[in-house]
């Protein structure tokens, strides 16, 4: 029996790794729903019962988990439920929280012109965020918006 030398025996190793656990490591981070409707569960697989139906394409949610095709994921209103990973995408939204209009500026700062007032529960595809204000698009209408206005921005 020929034995494989130690550094080609590191290489099998790394490569064959359980991809779960590397998985882990990448968490929380933002995500969207990517599908018209999507089944969040109580666990991870298919026999697990139904909590939530989303109807809403785009609703951001905050991945905390990752099992084998599964994401447990938590929405804007704390919500937390495990959905296949095929329906969520890495397009970054923002759903406009709080209550009361939220501006939306033509640059960052309160000073800038005043261009629409958004209501909250809008959604809003997600630019750079700096000082505190992030670069929004919301069909064809683009500006900025408050940081602390838009859950989905910010550190997951």
């Amino acid at each position: 029996m020929k034995l494989l030398p130690a550094p080609l025996l590191l290489l099998i190793s790394a490569l064959t790794a359980s991809p779960a656990a590397a998985e882990d490591s990448k968490t929380p981070y933002w995500a969207s729903i990517r599908a018209g409707v999507v089944n969040m569960r109580a666990g991870p697989g298919e026999d697990y019962r139904i909590d939530w139906v989303y109807r809403r394409p785009q609703l951001p949610v905050r991945v905390v988990r990752m099992m084998e095709g599964w994401r447990l994921v938590e929405d804007p209103d704390g919500a937390r439920g495990w959905v296949l990973a095929r329906f969520l995408t890495r397009q970054r939204t923002a759903y406009v929280r709080n209550k009361g209009l939220a501006d939306m500026r033509s640059d960052r700062g309160d000073d800038a012109r005043l261009l629409w007032h958004v209501e909250p529960g809008v959604i809003a595809l997600i630019g750079d965020c700096d000082s505190g204000w992030c670069a929004v698009t919301i069909g064809d209408r683009k500006g900025f918006m408050k940081q602390d206005r838009l859950w989905g921005a910010g550190t997951p």
